[in-house]
């Protein structure tokens, strides 16, 4: 793949130096070999039939990208309640993509094969053409709506969950470069908080306010457990600058932003060990761990320690380029049963008790 890459920078460069000389001969005014770069009726047939060649390449190309790098039906492994819909609206605004982009090159190539120009041809000019314009308005225009109608539902149905389905409330809490968690508690009502009121020297990382009663009862975590088929209402702050809460497998992701808050609903679906057990994540994984032991093998021949073996897990991530550690944000995401659930947050510290006496 490298060596290939390297060809393929290579050929560019040498086109980029082949258009700057004909660029240079152009400006050649005076020159009285100005002349040849007047195009010919030889010139425009081998150039209509490279953009046949292209067209064919483009194709081909294609193809061998569904086939070797595909993997139809694109996006399947989603673990919340709305990711089936949102990924059935990406595919379907994918389909739509790839039918016009065939058809486009295709015209485009040939009719830059079939209209090149030849001695004596004269092109037919239209002013205007009301019907063509009408079409290629109105269709777009249909589809367009279609589309984001039908997106529009689907953001609905995420930003403004049902609150009678009592779901459970948590926070997000971003800061370079890591995440932090903090359940609402018994009372399910999160404790007001700034960022003025972080107190190292107390234990009071997230800037809860002590004097809240609804604060008490809350639970501040670095592992997010969630409990398959719950609703969970995430409000999300940031301490520092702008970060993104991005769940892949759950199709939610959120800015989170300093100064305000933000949320974002979902309902898990799968919990952690199904996903595991899934056909494709267990191909997936295979695959990864069969590159780690081919790169151990390096590694331990330079005397190195081996990789460790992949196992998956769902991650919350920062989608945002929030500094140089920014590739390293990210949090494990545990999706278990009701009454593992449970058990686990019977286990974790209230804020009330995880305060440091003042001295």
């Amino acid at each position: 793949m490298t060596a290939l890459l390297s060809i393929l920078v290579l050929v560019f460069i040498l086109v980029a130096i082949w258009q700057m000389v004909k660029i240079y001969d152009l400006t050649q005014i005076g020159n009285s070999e100005s002349g040849s770069q007047v195009a010919t009726d030889s010139d425009n047939k081998i150039n209509g039939y490279l953009m046949l060649g292209f067209l064919v390449f483009i194709y081909v190309i294609t193809i061998i990208c569904f086939v070797k790098f595909g993997d139809l039906p694109l996006m399947s492994n989603s673990a919340s309640e709305h990711g089936p819909g949102l990924d059935r609206l990406m595919i379907i605004s994918m389909i739509i993509i790839f039918f016009v982009q065939t058809i486009t090159q295709f015209l485009l190539h040939y009719f830059a094969f079939k209209y090149r120009g030849e001695k004596g041809k004269k092109a037919v000019f239209f002013a205007d053409n009301n019907m063509l314009e009408a079409v290629w308005t109105i269709i777009p225009v249909i589809v367009l709506a279609g589309l984001v109608i039908s997106g529009l539902f689907t953001w609905t149905s995420i930003m403004n969950p049902d609150k009678g389905n009592d779901p459970i409330v948590v926070e997000l809490y971003a800061q370079q470069f890591n995440w932090k968690a903090r359940y609402a508690g018994e009372d399910n009502t999160l404790g007001k908080a700034n960022v003025r009121l972080i107190d190292i020297d107390r234990a009071n990382i997230l800037g809860i306010d002590e004097s809240d009663p609804n604060a008490e009862d809350d639970i501040i975590t670095t592992e997010l457990h969630l409990p398959v088929g719950k609703p969970v209402l995430f409000k999300m702050r940031s301490q520092d600058v702008l970060h993104s809460a991005y769940m892949p497998h759950f199709r939610a992701q959120m800015n989170c932003v300093p100064g305000m808050i933000t949320q974002f609903s979902f309902t898990p679906t799968k919990t952690t060990t199904e996903m595991r057990e899934t056909p494709e994540m267990i191909d997936k994984i295979a695959n990864i761990n069969r590159i780690r032991v081919e790169k151990s093998k390096d590694l331990t021949a330079k005397g190195e320690d081996a990789l460790e073996r992949y196992e998956f897990d769902y991650l919350l991530l920062c989608n945002k380029i929030c500094g140089k550690s920014h590739y390293n944000m990210q949090m494990k995401i545990i999706v278990e049963t009701q009454e593992e659930y449970d058990a686990w947050l019977k286990t974790q510290k209230v804020f009330k008790g995880s305060l440091i006496a003042a001295n």
